[in-house]
């Protein structure tokens, strides 16, 4: 199965860093993220990954190449302008002709692709994403009752749980007729696309470690965990990451 790296994005919550170095370049412990990923695809069985290069790309392609060092074949798309976060796959109408995945060039996890490669087989999806929990804070005290009546409650700043997208999908191909040639285009606007033709869309979740690289607090965390040497799904590492999600 083929896997397509989408590394195109400026970076810009990693603002003033990512002046110099593409997201994916950003450095958690010695290594960049991206070959933290690649080395993260290898373990789980993909030989062949499609890099979406735009802003600040040819720093990617010099360090990757043509991916013979890490035992993967690694082939690259430019983006002449912006596509959003989805807009870069209709550059591969010719080449995707079989389910896919694709993820940002910003995450690292220890999702087991092959159960989710199963499990979207198994529901006979048009669209798989990739799910976890997370929780947000509100800044705020919330009021439960009517607007303009007694108040029945009251929580001080709650956290709220809520399954979120990981930035990791498993594709049909035919998805990408969907996705218009040379503009901006974004997920959000392809699932609300396919759901407002009945295409099947469905939820894998994953209960293990997941950090977007581009929020801060989450590129702060990767500092802490462990990343040499690690064993086919990241296991070895689970309690750090436990502890550092605290």
């Amino acid at each position: 199965m083929k896997a397509v790296i989408q590394c195109g994005g400026r970076g810009s919550r990693l603002m003033p860093y990512t002046m110099v170095l593409p997201k994916p370049l950003m450095p958690v412990g010695p290594r960049p993220v991206l070959e933290l990923l690649i080395g993260w695809l290898c373990r789980n069985g993909i030989s062949e990954v499609i890099i979406t290069t735009g802003y600040l790309g040819c720093l990617i392609k010099t360090l990757f190449g043509d991916g013979s060092k890490w035992g993967i074949d690694i082939t690259y798309t430019d983006e002449t302008e912006p596509l959003g976060t989805i807009g870069p796959l209709s550059l591969l109408r010719d080449v995707l002709d079989e389910p896919f995945i694709v993820m940002n060039g910003d995450v690292l996890t220890d999702l087991n692709l092959g159960r989710m490669i199963d499990f979207h087989a198994r529901m006979d999806a048009s669209v798989t994403i990739a799910t976890v929990a997370r929780q947000t804070k509100l800044d705020f005290g919330v009021l439960e009752g009517p607007p303009n009546g007694r108040i029945q409650g009251f929580r001080e700043k709650p956290c709220l749980t809520h399954q979120v997208s990981m930035g990791v999908y498993c594709l049909n191909p035919d998805v990408i007729r969907h996705i218009p040639r040379g503009l901006p285009f974004g997920f959000d606007d392809l699932i609300l696309r396919l759901l407002s033709l009945n295409a099947k869309v469905v939820a894998f979740r994953h209960d293990g470690l997941w950090l977007d690289i581009g929020r801060v607090e989450d590129f702060k965390k990767a500092q802490e965990l462990p990343w040499n040497d690690l064993p086919p799904a990241y296991e070895a590492i689970q309690e750090f990451a436990e502890a550092a999600l605290v």
